[in-house]
């Protein structure tokens, strides 16, 4: 029986399996891939440390930087998808696809999230070419230039508020006219002299050659259709967590967030701990998921110490 077990191989995971390793924990690391959601992206520009770096940079150097401690006590399978979790008094067990069931004496959950999709012509065939899930990562290349952000959540409007230190003009578009995101938060957009809002819109393209040059979109009151001319689009619709497959087992929020204490990042059972996206931290970027990481090994370690040091 391994010590822990670790599942997802994005900033989160993969800065728990080195902790992990370094404190000489019998570790087991899962994933179907590196790198996370940033993988997609051609230069993220905040990954501390590193002033530029494609997501596919990132992917590989968490990879390298892993499996510089693979040995005695960090197992690595890749690719490996878990698809079930049970937990017991004494040990967890995840289950595999290839049908295998590993235990463990604790887990930690890092697979991540992925961001909803935004399905109309053109938006997968401009993703990463204009159209983007991101504003930390990519925000900045498109400095001096007019955008629009899909969305009417806090995250929609924070990533507005981002963009307009940089971007020449901000247009923020929402389905209704009625914004989930605080009051506060869209009181400072729609303050700002180069913010303009849109509501009542239904998307209906994403235009462009090479790259993104315009939003379609129709007016949901009155039909009429009209066309942004923009270089950049920003998709800010929400995020769906990677945790169907730990059932109800752990406890989780509406959208299906495993709930974390953020002090130590424990899920609902005493030996399972989660960090990055698949939480339901306030924030979610690299840098956090990482850090998030590395304060619930933190905590994994002194749990099994105690626990060994009792046994």
């Amino acid at each position: 029986m391994y010590d822990l077990i670790i599942v997802g191989g994005g900033p989160a995971g993969a800065a728990a399996a080195i902790y992990a390793a370094r404190k000489q924990l019998k570790t087991l690391f899962l994933t179907m891939e590196w790198g996370g959601q940033s993988t997609v992206s051609t230069e993220i520009q905040n990954w501390v440390g590193t002033p530029r770096i494609s997501g596919a940079e990132l992917a590989g150097n968490l990879r390298k930087h892993a499996e510089e401690y693979k040995g005695e006590f960090l197992e690595i399978r890749t690719p490996a998808e878990a698809t079930g979790l049970k937990t017991f008094d004494d040990h967890v067990e995840i289950t595999t696809k290839k049908g295998e069931t590993v235990s463990a004496s604790a887990v930690l959950v890092a697979s991540g999230a992925q961001r909803r999709k935004l399905e109309i012509p053109g938006a997968a065939e401009f993703d990463q070419k204009g159209l983007t899930y991101c504003a930390s990562c990519d925000g900045p290349l498109f400095a001096g230039q007019d955008v629009v952000v899909v969305g009417g959540g806090n995250a929609a409007f924070e990533t507005s508020l981002q963009l307009l230190a940089y971007c020449k003009t901000v247009t923020l578009v929402n389905r209704s006219d009625k914004f989930r995101a605080d009051e506060i938060t869209v009181a400072a957009a729609k303050s700002h002299p180069n913010m303009r809002i849109i509501t009542n819109v239904e998307p209906v393209a994403v235009e462009g050659s090479q790259f993104v040059t315009g939003f379609k979109y129709e007016n949901a009151q009155t039909g009429e259709v009209s066309t942004l001319p923009v270089s950049g689009i920003f998709v800010e619709i929400g995020l769906i967590p990677n945790s169907t497959w730990v059932g109800d087992t752990l406890e989780k929020n509406a959208i299906g967030q495993i709930k974390v204490d953020p002090r130590t990042q424990r899920a609902s059972h005493p030996r399972v701990w989660a960090a990055g996206d698949i939480t339901d931290g306030v924030y979610h970027q690299n840098n956090i998921a990482a850090g998030d990481a590395v304060k619930a090994l933190e905590d994994v370690y002194m749990f099994l110490r105690k626990n060994k040091s009792e046994a």
